[in-house]
């Protein structure tokens, strides 16, 4: 009872009408910087993290509640719309949703999409609710050798299983480790890696980070490869009766429910990801549909839209739970996330709730808030969101030039940390160019000083005894989980990559531009040995007309 009378305070607070305005301000930005082509979840909150600087902490992270929903929707329109997802989450819906739009049912298609989203993305966040103050309570009790053994775990997974090839993502969370202790070293007072430069000692602000690897990296990268040429945009059809009918409701509930259940606790576990949930949730319903439905899989069926939409939008929620309770990000936007955290001088943890409580409480309920706010504003705004894909591919990526320079400077006003945002531009550019994975080194930066830090006090507490870190059950429990977690997200990626291979029509390009200028057959460095890397994934390719209602084999 203690839970929901904390969330009615949380509701109490997000529903003053000053935070409903924030929400619906985040909700708007999310989606219309998400819905743009090529712009992921991670890029969007990146992007979008600087306009918070100006706002108390309960105003900024109600705002940001509604970007991180609002960009993890926007990328279902560009998948259905231009056959461009944004993210790796989204393949699935481009392949059957960019059928569907084909087909004359884009309408349909957007609205199994935001219905799934919202009833999901619902059930998430009461579970979030009831899983997170029990997590917290539990976390209290942890000391120093059992914090250090939880950021193995995450440096472990998230770098050796971001991607097919655990080299790269170990040297990419290496280079976070080293960026991570640039600086004036709080125990000795000694300067490391500094280089002589008075500006390094208090470090590189992780937003520098975060807001340089993801939006300059990604838009130098995009724009070494840019193509000129018009967008295909499939136009929505008006009226009623292009919407959902009787048996698109009766086809797509139940995916909803399987998609929520199969993302949550996926998106939970370190190196579970949406991408994972919405493969397996795209192969639930493969397997799981009546004879005459599953013949339409690959040619737009509707369950693979709502489930993995459904899916993808559970996972986001699923993320929060350790990232809120044990202040351990499990992926890039939860780290970039973390990062605003760590801006307001909070840190999440065991003790969030309990020193700011109210703050926690009120970003919840503004999670249940935003999500009914974006399927309110998103199934008649879709049309608003059509025009946004028309902005000109230059103008785009000038303006996340111009928005990353100012929210580098507003940071902390000094053009130093604009040559910081060049150089780890220039560093995020060349490792998607070369295949190694972002998010590692976002988690290493992060991370790495909390994990210096655990260390530090678990060695001191047992006199320099390393046996100590692995003395308490939990940190037995811990390491054994981490096997089994690893164990676990191979065999998941292994399954994914068989209903890759028997995806129909898909070439292998880097996800991490997607960009439709791209051309298809341009061999990429990402792809090792016919494999594919983190940032290397499929990408659907338009069939000729009239290959929609075929009943033949799909062509590879």
């Amino acid at each position: 009872m203690e839970t929901w009378s904390l969330l009615l305070d949380g509701f109490a607070t997000a529903l003053q009408p000053i935070y409903l305005l924030y929400a619906l301000l985040g909700v708007l930005l999310g989606t219309a910087v998400g819905v743009l082509p090529g712009i992921g979840p991670a890029m969007t909150v990146a992007l979008l993290l600087p306009i918070t600087y100006a706002l108390e902490p309960t105003a900024a992270f109600i705002v940001f509640a509604g970007i991180y929903y609002g960009g993890m929707y926007g990328g279902s329109t560009t998948s259905i719309l231009l056959n461009t997802p944004g993210e790796s989450a989204s393949i699935v819906t481009a392949l059957e949703g960019n059928k569907m739009a084909r087909a004359g049912r884009g309408a349909a298609a957007l609205a199994t999409a935001a219905i799934g989203s919202f009833v999901a993305g619902t059930i998430a966040t009461v579970l979030l609710t009831l899983l997170a103050p029990t997590v917290a309570r539990l976390a209290v009790s942890l000391g120093p050798s059992d914090y250090f053994a939880l950021m193995v775990i995450a440096f472990l997974t998230v770098g050796a299983l971001l991607g097919d090839s655990a080299w790269r993502g170990m040297v990419s969370l290496a280079v976070g480790l080293f960026i991570g202790l640039i600086g004036v070293d709080t125990l000795t007072g000694q300067s490391r890696f500094t280089l002589g430069i008075p500006q390094l000692g208090d470090g590189i602000d992780v937003v520098l980070v975060a807001v340089g690897l993801f939006a300059l990296g990604e838009a130098l990268y995009v724009g070494s490869r840019l193509r000129h040429g018009e967008l295909p945009i499939i136009p929505i059809t008006r009226g009623w009766r292009t919407w959902m009918r009787r048996s698109d409701w009766a086809r797509s509930w139940k995916p909803w429910l399987r998609g929520a259940a199969i993302g949550f606790p996926i998106g939970s576990i370190p190196a579970g990801g949406a991408d994972v949930a919405t493969f397996l949730s795209y192969a639930s319903e493969r397997s799981l549909a009546k004879p005459e439905y599953r013949k339409q899989f690959g040619k737009g069926a509707i369950e693979g839209v709502a489930g993995p939409e459904a899916a993808n939008n559970a996972a986001a929620a699923g993320v929060l739970v350790p990232l809120l309770t044990l202040g351990i990000p499990t992926s890039a936007t939860a780290a970039i996330i973390l990062s605003a955290f760590q801006t307001y001088g909070i840190a999440p943890g065991p003790r969030l709730f309990e020193t700011q409580s109210a703050l926690v409480w009120a970003l919840i309920a503004s999670l249940f808030i935003g999500n009914a706010l974006l399927l309110v504003l998103n199934l008649p705004l879709v049309g608003m969101w059509v025009k946004l894909l028309q902005i000109p591919r230059p103008y785009l990526y000038a303006g996340i030039l111009v928005f990353a320079g100012l929210g580098a400077y507003a940071a902390n006003f000094t053009t130093f940390d604009i040559g910081v945002l060049l150089v780890l531009g220039v560093l995020g550019f060349f490792m998607r160019r070369l295949g190694f994975p972002v998010a590692p080194l976002v988690v290493g930066a992060i991370l790495g000083p909390m994990a210096e830090e655990q260390l530090r006090k678990a060695m001191q507490i047992s006199q320099g005894d390393a046996s100590y870190l692995v003395h308490s059950p939990f940190s037995w429990v811990a390491y054994g989980v981490m096997i089994v977690i690893i164990a676990l997200s191979l065999w998941l990626k292994r399954r994914r990559a068989r209903y890759e291979a028997s995806l129909p029509a898909v070439d292998t390009v880097a996800i991490a531009s997607l960009d439709e200028q791209i051309e298809l057959h341009e061999p990429h460095p990402e792809v090792d040995r016919g494999r594919l890397s983190t940032t290397a994934l499929p990408r659907v390719r338009p069939d000729d007309e009239g290959d929609d209602l075929d009943d033949s084999p799909p062509s590879r």
